[in-house]
């Protein structure tokens, strides 16, 4: 019985995980460009795959003005 309990409690704790799932990361880029007055743009591009099956693509674009 003991050894039972154990066993019913380790495939709750290692199988929920496995069945929940998790995102898949597919592609990652990123670009940093400089312009000649010092503005600093950084592009990210992330493609994740859910658990569903389905694909998204997410897209951040910051800018960052070093200017006085």
């Amino acid at each position: 019985m003991r050894y039972s309990l154990s066993l019913v409690l380790a495939a709750a704790l290692i199988g929920g995980p496995v069945v929940i799932g998790c995102d898949r990361e597919l592609n990652h880029t990123e670009k940093t460009t400089r312009s000649p007055n010092g503005d600093t743009t950084t592009t990210e591009q992330k493609t994740v795959e859910h658990p569903d099956g389905s694909v998204t693509t997410e897209k951040h674009t910051s800018h960052d003005n070093n200017n006085p």
